[in-house]
């Protein structure tokens, strides 16, 4: 699989928010985005996965545009800034509630999901009881859990402790060997250069090469 960012610009109020953005990204490889707040990083994040459309330009995947043509967005698995839950139900019962509009019913498949996560214990607690650590775990679980083949992860470390950053490591390059496409961004550059196959920088909605491994 790859994907194309094509001369992509977005421009909001008479200001550009994306400049110009041409990038190509292929599977089985980590692509990480560093930049400093309201550099665009979000806002690429948005364009690659069809949740905001372009002023000009456009995003290609296996040369199908998912602007112009009809394109199958739930091969995307997307945290991007904080997307809740119903803080009435458990954690349980709301990936349950997610996985299920796709698939069938695998109660066994989510709590293994759950215990990967160390919150199998937790599965029973209602979202909002839940830590800041625990809530951005289950953010990650929901962006991973349907064998998405894109997977785009702004900022994923947020309210982690150390362990917790060194499984999601783990898991990242799980994904990896899976042949998924990764997006990362991190105001973390150890995590990034760490983990990622290509680094890029975000300035002012225009987007810089940094290296590449070998």
């Amino acid at each position: 699989m790859r994907i194309v960012v094509k001369n992509y610009t977005k421009i909001i109020k008479n200001k550009v928010i994306l400049d110009n953005v041409n990038l190509s990204l292929s599977s089985g490889k980590i692509y990480g985005f560093y930049g400093r707040n309201g550099s665009g990083k979000t806002m690429l994040f948005r364009a690659i996965s069809s949740l905001i459309y372009p002023t000009t330009g456009d995003v290609l995947i296996d040369d199908t545009s998912i602007i112009n043509d009809e394109y199958d967005l739930r091969n995307f698995g997307i945290l991007i800034e904080n997307p809740d839950f119903y803080p009435h139900l458990t954690g349980f019962q709301n990936l349950d509630m997610l996985y299920k509009i796709n698939n069938k019913d695998n109660e066994q498949y989510i709590c293994s999901l759950l215990q990967e996560f160390d919150l199998l214990e937790a599965k029973d607690k209602k979202f909002k009881e839940y830590s800041l650590g625990m809530k951005q775990k289950l953010r990650i679980i929901q962006a991973i859990m349907e064998n998405q083949q894109i997977i785009i992860l702004d900022e994923p470390t947020n309210g982690l402790d150390e362990t917790s950053i060194k499984k999601l490591h783990e898991i990242i390059l799980k994904l990896k060997k899976q042949k998924k496409i990764v997006l990362l961004a991190s105001h973390n550059k150890e995590d990034l250069n760490y983990l990622c196959d290509k680094i890029f920088y975000v300035v002012d909605g225009k987007v810089l090469n940094r290296n590449e491994k070998s």
